[in-house]
């Protein structure tokens, strides 16, 4: 990876700041559209969405939007399969990942905050097929996430009754369309409540949790670290259980990277956005990390009923039980009802945003019919056909609700996994292609110094490594179809689709270079051998990657509005302040 060193200063002063308008009628859209170059990220147009997001709730949908079913019931089954110690490691390995790849996320959704995302950013700086192919990937993805969410709610619910479930889910089904279909503050207002709800109850159990553990609990002992200390524990399944347990994790950790799809909807996203990235790692410390690790040392890994075909159960809910309390168990309940609500709120939203972002861009990657919005700026067409998938949900009556959610959750674990490589992809050649043309570091609206350069290699390396190891169980010691499957098909579909848009719909490259910094002006020292280049333009003939030398780092900047301006003066006058103390408080907080 180039260095920062190939800098050239007065390369900025030559090429100018560019800054690029969104269309303000749909002929003007359509006329710009020929002009914008290979994997142009799309500009909303003003009768498309509305930044409606405010930086409370941006900043709240950071904290916990997506804590839902992954640490609420899947640590359940993490911990009847892989024990507390395989529990514990796992999601600090895969959250020390998802902490570096929001930073790398935040450094693009900073300086080009679009609908799409990622998904946007890999195909205008990796390949337009692979954007493609990862586009549609993640849109399955949410749209499944969102079913898995309503078999987790059957399951749920399934503490107080087992009669007819399936019509909660129904039920919850209704509600998400309607409130996503109202506008995007709706989404926003509910997310925001909803995710404090979350907050204030994790918060909660991890002070019951350390209450029941030094003995107030029914028994009246000290229970330490004798859970840890049991047959089989702490790592419980030898490697086979250690590794089955990322999966999971990266299920519990999903959606985090979909706040950049909130970025083309958030108010002064070269302000919020850098501040909503910096909230994960106190969420990932505090919400996760110290909340396995109480359920590790109160939840025995043998409790019944704790991970089975037909019902999971989820820890808080037992560790609240083990406190004494009925009602507080009921409660604690009713609250990873509510989050199966939140999960299932956000998710909804990610993917409809996705698949407007497919039918929006260039060249187009969906039907444009997912491309319309209603007046409030909802694309009701795209929310339609994402929220159908969640027919999934009653086939749990069929299958079982533990078993079908199981599946589910490798699915997504998976899906969300190559979503974070795609995103060390694209930042890899976004670095690369800033440096290569001459672009000074401070440019950027939003950068993670200490991430560069190894940030994205880390990225990529790590998350490779680990879908090839969490395989094992659906392999050794006996191979399970089924298993295999739920752990690898979206890989399969991922490469079919890559080379399918590839062959097809591979568009021409740029047709005018953007002028890059003279490395030799003088023409004195090594010379690029002719071979070599030869080898590359037979390597691009045959593929789409995107050369970092011509793509177009000025167009679809995010332009600082008038009230964004208006917005930070506010902000630093309440700050410098008489009060500015009881300000910076407030802002942390809120």
């Amino acid at each position: 990876m180039s260095s920062s060193d190939d800098y050239d200063p007065e390369a900025d002063v030559q090429a100018g700041i560019h800054k690029s308008k969104p269309a303000s009628t749909s002929e003007h859209e359509e006329q710009e559209s020929h002009q914008q170059p290979v994997g142009a990220l799309p500009v909303p147009p003003q009768q498309g969405l509305h930044r409606a997001l405010s930086a409370r709730q941006v900043s709240m949908i950071a904290i916990a939007g997506t804590i839902g079913t992954g640490l609420f019931l899947g640590t359940g089954r993490s911990l009847a399969q892989g024990g507390p110690a395989s529990m514990l490691l796992c999601y600090s390995i895969v959250g020390s990942i998802v902490y570096i790849t929001l930073l790398l996320l935040g450094e693009m959704a900073t300086q080009y905050p679009v609908a799409g995302s990622f998904n946007a950013y890999a195909t205008r700086f990796f390949s337009p097929s692979y954007g493609f192919a990862l586009s549609w990937n993640y849109w399955f993805n949410d749209a499944v996430s969102v079913a898995s969410d309503l078999v987790a709610a059957q399951l749920v619910l399934e503490y107080w009754t087992t009669w007819h479930t399936w019509v909660v889910s129904l039920v919850f089904w209704v509600f998400l369309v309607s409130v996503n279909a109202i506008h995007v503050r709706a989404y926003g207002e509910l997310e925001y409540w909803l995710s404090s709800l979350k907050v204030a109850t994790i918060i909660v159990f991890i002070v019951i949790g350390i209450v029941v553990n030094v003995g107030g609990n029914q028994a009246h002992e000290y229970i330490g670290g004798k859970n840890w200390r049991i047959d089989g524990a702490p790592f419980v399944g030898g490697f086979g259980g250690f590794a089955r347990v990322f999966v999971t994790a990266s299920f519990a950790f999903g959606g985090t990277e979909s706040l950049g799809i909130t970025a083309g909807e958030t108010k002064n996203p070269s302000r919020n956005m850098p501040r909503v990235v910096k909230f994960v790692f106190w969420r990932i410390i505090i919400f996760y990390v110290l909340s396995i690790l109480l359920m590790g040392l109160n939840v025995p890994y043998t409790y019944p009923g704790l991970s089975n075909k037909s019902t999971t159960t989820s820890p808080f809910t037992i560790v609240f039980s083990m406190a004494g309390s009925t009602v507080a168990a009921s409660f604690m309940n009713t609250v990873i009802l509510s989050s199966v609500l939140s999960a299932g709120n956000h998710a909804l939203f990610a993917g409809t945003r996705v698949l407007y972002g497919l039918s929006v861009t260039t060249p187009r990657q969906a039907p444009k019919l997912f491309s319309r919005t209603t007046k409030n700026g909802v694309p009701l067409f795209a929310l339609l056909a994402t929220s159908s998938i969640s027919a999934l949900c009653f086939g749990s009556s069929f299958i079982g609700s533990g078993k079908l959610w199981g599946w589910l959750q490798n699915i997504v674990g998976v899906s969300n996994q190559i979503a974070w490589i795609s995103i060390g992809l694209a930042s890899w050649r976004f670095r690369r292609a800033w440096v290569r043309q001459g672009r000074g570091l401070h440019e950027l609206k939003f950068r993670a110094s200490w991430t560069w350069p190894w940030g994205p290699y880390f990225v990529v390396i790590a998350v490779f490594i680990i879908i090839i190891i969490q395989g094992w169980p659906s392999v050794i010691p006996e191979f399970s179809p089924v298993d295999f499957v739920s752990y690898y098909i979206q890989i399969f579909v991922m490469i079919f689709m890559y080379i399918v848009w590839m062959l097809i719909k591979r568009p021409p490259p740029p047709s005018t270079p953007i002028a890059l910094p003279i490395d030799n002006p003088s023409g004195s020292g090594p010379q690029e051998h002719p071979s070599v280049v030869r080898c590359t333009r037979k390597i691009f003939s045959f593929s789409d990657l995107v050369d970092i030398r011509t793509v177009d780092l000025r167009k679809d900047e995010h332009d600082e509005e008038p009230e964004d301006l208006a917005d930070d003066t506010r902000r630093q006058t309440k700050i410098n302040g008489r009060w500015g103390s009881l300000w910076r408080i407030y802002y942390s907080v809120v």
